[in-house]
């Protein structure tokens, strides 16, 4: 339950980052589970994601949310109404290099599964990082 945060180092340079990450409609290249993102004028969306919780058939859900970029600090803002309080932001730095950056992906929710929150927070910054990086070759 809280505040997570994780970051991870891209070999890609800060400005393409961004411009990679503000593009909604990548969402489903980088984030597990995520197969669709329809938007809908301002920052509204509708995403689909295919789950397989444990208690329940494996299914697709579909639902509201909200991405707003974020184009003076290089930032992505997310959330999604529901009882979890689920709101996040990605956050785009430069790195050590001209060619590199840093990610850092923060995250709020009222969910109590903080180990399995942490390792999916892990999971979808890899899926950024091969992604965008297979991209830039």
């Amino acid at each position: 339950m809280g505040d997570h945060e994780k970051s991870i180092t891209v070999t890609v340079a800060p400005a393409r980052l961004f411009s990679y990450l503000a593009d909604v409609q990548h969402l489903p290249l980088y984030m597990p589970r995520l197969t669709s993102v329809r938007p809908h004028g301002g920052d509204q969306v509708t995403v689909t994601a295919h789950i397989d919780p444990p208690d329940a058939p494996e299914q697709d859900v579909t639902s509201e949310a909200w991405i707003r970029v974020v184009e003076d600090g290089r930032s992505l803002e997310w959330g999604a109404p529901g009882p979890h309080d689920y709101h996040g932001r990605l956050h785009v730095t430069p790195g050590e290099g001209a060619d590199t950056s840093q990610l850092v992906v923060q995250l709020h929710t009222e969910s109590t599964e903080g180990q399995q929150i942490d390792e999916g927070l892990q999971e979808a910054l890899r899926g950024i990082k091969n992604a965008v990086e297979s991209a830039e070759r």
